[in-house]
């Protein structure tokens, strides 16, 4: 049974070149102790459906049109702000992308985990102070007495990163929502982070939406994926679908973008395969699939009919005309 269900979700944004639609009927799901991988290029949605979720899309400029956002059954949409500031940081808690601009430059980074704790748990400023610092023991921070009382500068990037783990798991969410959580580090800490995730989902059957562009993070730590470009989702399934037998042109694409170091000669190595073209802007998407004008696959009928989701097995669906029975005239 699905913690968390995402129907249909539509987002637009007033610019000044007119309204976009930044995500278009947007269906999601993900079960407690699961992590769904959402991927795709830098502005398709993924981060937008993140703060859609935690109740945060600014607005204005943005709207949420319509849609459901069931989190145990509550819809989320319709919770006032009250409730929503009860739900974020105690049963859904968020990563942001840049711990640098996520954390208080003011407040040391024990103070800073220790608020979540008095906002949405009873006990004293002292017991608050006493799990921050536990808390900053348990996601692998060494001398966590001492550097909780530090402010972010003094702090690298992956401890900073750490911090905003910390801080998001401190009141035990039932999901974590992790948007770009390795950005900008190198692969050890990386490495470090997806294993400190692990771990914590292996204890407290953590439900984890993970908000990335590489393929690599998914095959490594998702047991589900939703494949987003230009708002809308194209595919879905498990990993070992989507990795092993990829439906949409795009995820193909994405998938054939990783390099590999294959044991041949380098001179008979073929050369990295990219898709050409870059994501529209979401005020100019046309009729038809969003994807069209860069597809080696498109058809005639690419340009003016919008692809519907096509069942590809009982977990995998993929949006594009070439899969249907029967292309739409």
């Amino acid at each position: 049974m699905s913690l968390l269900k995402v129907e249909n979700i539509v987002v637009d944004f007033a610019t000044r070149a007119g309204p976009a639609r930044v995500l278009d009927h947007v269906s999601l799901s993900v079960a407690e102790g699961q992590t769904l991988g959402v991927v795709g290029e830098s502005g398709c949605g993924k981060s937008m459906t993140a703060l859609s979720i935690m109740g945060l899309v600014p607005s204005p400029p943005g709207e949420i049109i319509s849609g459901r956002i069931l989190f145990e059954g509550e819809d989320l949409i319709q919770a006032d702000e009250p409730r929503m500031r009860k739900i974020r940081g105690k049963d859904i808690s968020m990563i942001f992308q840049e711990p640098m601009t996520s954390l208080n430059p003011v407040f040391t980074v024990g103070e800073q985990i220790a608020e979540s704790l008095r906002l949405h748990e009873q006990g004293s400023a002292g017991d608050a102070w006493t799990k921050a610092v536990d808390m900053i023991r348990a996601v692998g921070i060494p001398e966590p007495e001492l550097r909780a009382k530090n402010y972010p500068h003094q702090m690298s990037g992956g401890m900073r990163q750490r911090v905003m783990i910390a801080m998001a798991l401190a009141c035990g969410p039932r999901l974590l929502i992790a948007d770009e959580p390795t950005t900008a580090l190198d692969v050890t800490v990386q490495a470090q982070i997806f294993d400190l995730l692990k771990d914590l989902q292996n204890k407290n059957k953590t439900a984890i939406i993970l908000i990335t562009h590489d393929m690599g993070v998914i095959a490594q730590m998702c047991d589900h994926v939703a494949v987003m470009y230009a708002g809308k989702v194209i595919e879905t399934g498990t990993t070992q679908e989507i990795l092993a037998s990829p439906r949409h042109p795009y995820t193909k694409g994405l998938i054939s973008c990783v390099p590999h170091l294959e044991e041949i000669p380098s001179e008979e190595r073929l050369p990295l395969m990219e898709i050409p073209g870059v994501v529209p802007p979401l005020t100019q998407l046309g009729k038809g699939c969003a994807f069209a004008p860069r597809c080696s696959q498109k058809m005639p009928d690419c340009e003016g009919v919008k692809p519907s989701m096509v069942t590809c097995s009982q977990s995998h669906s993929a949006a594009c005309l070439a899969l249907s029975n029967e292309v739409p005239a």
